[in-house]
Formats: C-alpha cells, sequence, structure tokens
C-alpha cells in the first residue's frame, strides 16, 4: 500500500486547471471551498436550474453554472452528486460535451466500477474518496489538518491522471493526512460493505433493537436512549482515537469482562455468514442492480424506509434529551442550511 503525502504532489498540476464541481451538498461544498482556499482560481459549481443549493453555493461567491456548461468548461469535471443519478447526469451532460483529454472525477466508486457510466476512452478518470463526511473535509481543512484520501485511477488516457488525481486529494486536504492508493472496485466493494454491515446497517439496527429491548422490558425510554443511543459517541471516540483496545482500556472491569463474554453471543457465526452473504451481493453487483431498479421506480421502498425509522420512539426521545445539552449542537458539521 502505498501512501502520499502533500511533499510526493505538485499541487501546481491543479491549480492551472478549471475545475468544476457537479453538485453542493456535503461532499461539493468541501471540495469546491477547499480547492479555491487552497489557490485553485477557476472553481465552479455545477447545478441544475432552480437546485436549492444554488443560493448556498453563491452565498460562498462560487460561481454557479449548469451541468452541461460546466463539462465544456472543465479541465477537470468532479461528479459528487448522489451514485443514482450518475448515469443520466453523464450521458445527458457530459459524455458529449467534455473536452478530449480532460479529467472526469469521482469520489465514489459505485457508478464506474458497476459500469453504470462507461467513460469515453480519451479521458482521464480518476477517483479521490474523502474517508470521511464533507462536513469533517472542511472543518479539518480550516483548521489546518486534513482527512485521509483514497486515490484511484480508471483510465489514464494523458498519462498525467495519477499526478493530477494525486494533486486534486491534496488541495482539498488529504495530503495532510495521507492519500491512500488503491482500485475503484477495492474502494467501492469494501466502502458498501462497511456501509450496510457495521457502520450503518449493523449500527442502527443494533442501536434500535437495544432501545427496544430495554423499552419491552419496561425501562424508561430516557435511561433506554442515554444507554443504547447517547454513549455510543462516547465508546466510539475512544476507539477513533486509539482503536478497540484503547477503549478496552478507558472502560470499566465490569464492562470490559461484559464485552468479552456477551459481544460474542449477539456476533456469531450465523452474523458473519450474514455478513459474507451481503459482501457476496455486493462484488456481483445484485445491490447496485437492486438499488438501481429501485431508483429507476421513484424509490418507494426506500422512502418508506426512511419514513419508519424516522419515525422511531428514539428519535422523539432523542430530540428531547439533546434540548437538554446544548453542547452537543455547538460547532456542528452538519448545517442544512449552509451545506
Amino acid at each position: 500500500m502505498r501512501v502520499y503525502y502533500d511533499r510526493d504532489a505538485d499541487v501546481n498540476l491543479i491549480k492551472s486547471k478549471k475545475i468544476a464541481v457537479v453538485g453542493y451538498g456535503s461532499q461539493g461544498h468541501a471540495h469546491a471551498l477547499n480547492l479555491r482556499d487552497s489557490g485553485v482560481k477557476e472553481v465552479v459549481v455545477a447545478l441544475r436550474p432552480g437546485s436549492g443549493s444554488v443560493k448556498k453555493a453563491k452565498a460562498q461567491k462560487l460561481e454557479v453554472v449548469s451541468p452541461a456548461e460546466a463539462a465544456k468548461w472543465a479541465d477537470v469535471l468532479m461528479v459528487l452528486t448522489p451514485d443514482e443519478g450518475h448515469a443520466k447526469l453523464y450521458n445527458d451532460d457530459i459524455r458529449g460535451n467534455l473536452k478530449k483529454g480532460a479529467a472526469l472525477a469521482v469520489a465514489h466508486g459505485l457508478s464506474v466500477h458497476f459500469r453504470l457510466i462507461e467513460p469515453r476512452e480519451d479521458l482521464d478518470v480518476f477517483m479521490v474518496a474523502p474517508k470521511g463526511p464533507g462536513h469533517t473535509v472542511r472543518a479539518e481543512y480550516q483548521k489546518g489538518n486534513g482527512v485521509p484520501m483514497l486515490l484511484a485511477i480508471a483510465q489514464d488516457a494523458t498519462g498525467n491522471a495519477h499526478d493530477l488525481g494525486l494533486a486534486y486529494a491534496c488541495a482539498i486536504g488529504g495530503g495532510r493526512a495521507g492519500v491512500i492508493g488503491t482500485t475503484f472496485r477495492e474502494e467501492c466493494e469494501t466502502d458498501l460493505f462497511g456501509e450496510q454491515s457495521v457502520l450503518c446497517g449493523g449500527l442502527t439496527s443494533l442501536i434500535q433493537a437495544g432501545y427496544d429491548t430495554l423499552i419491552e422490558a419496561g425501562y424508561a425510554p430516557e435511561m433506554a436512549y442515554f444507554e443504547c443511543v447517547h454513549e455510543v459517541k462516547l465508546i466510539v471516540d475512544l476507539i477513533y482515537e486509539g482503536g478497540i483496545a484503547n477503549m478496552r482500556y478507558s472502560i470499566s472491569n465490569t464492562a470490559e469482562y461484559g464485552d468479552y463474554v456477551s459481544g460474542p453471543r449477539l456476533i456469531d457465526e450465523g452474523v458473519r455468514k450474514r455478513m459474507k452473504a451481503i459482501l457476496a451481493d455486493i462484488q456481483s453487483g445484485r445491490f447496485t442492480t437492486q438499488w438501481m431498479t429501485e431508483c429507476a421506480a421513484g424509490q418507494p421502498s426506500f422512502k418508506a424506509m426512511r419514513r419508519r425509522a424516522a419515525e422511531h420512539p428514539l428519535e422523539q426521545v432523542g430530540e428531547k434529551l439533546r434540548a437538554m445539552m446544548p453542547w452537543i449542537g455547538q460547532n456542528r458539521l452538519v448545517d442544512k442550511s449552509r451545506n
């Protein structure tokens, strides 16, 4: 595994380019603002007319153009819109407009790896994937720090795709923490698996199951929330800081003993078997096909699941308890009014 830092990159390669960032959500706002603050003179944000993000981008004094206009103008086009829209965006606005030898970039490999889009052969295609949400990418950059990032090359039409991608990664702060070389396949499949089995699907299901178990046993909702939701951050912060061993060093002996004897009762061979099945669905493209089919139908199941999850009682209990702890909202990473 090769790790690159600022000293390994020529950031002037990206400073001399016209860069269009398509999308202005969590990642989009971070990339555009970090690029500008790193000295890139020509940065535009590409948004469809009527997008609610137009006002947010203009408030940061960023020029906003349409995706088709951006594609015609750009030397580097970074697509930071939802995966499910990449195929239509590429076919309608990008494919026929990008100039020969331009670079098409993404922050997640799904649409390229699973061939939802098939880039023209004359284009450089690279991926710069920050290992953290865009709000963290921006916040750490502003502190003078950075978030580790992944770099992968799918096409190298000009012979310069790697150096250009590395310069881009460093310009948004990745070279301060380390830019790790990888492949589209490795990034895409491990990212999907981590999200589904541990970070999002696994964690949220575990939290809700723990909360429900305590409520069904007659305990107060507030107690269930504190034990199964609120304190997750305390444990995760310790792991984030120094690994699982660091967390176990910091908790009580009682808690550590309970970790060893009860953890394996939950995460048993049945769970590991189902994890392997999840990974197999990702590797085969079955998950991506299912998700694209859902999106083509207007996302009815997805929207229903989102609505039911938002209605879970722990959300209402949590809102009430967080209001008692105003420090949680101070310096918040997510500000929906701005990004």
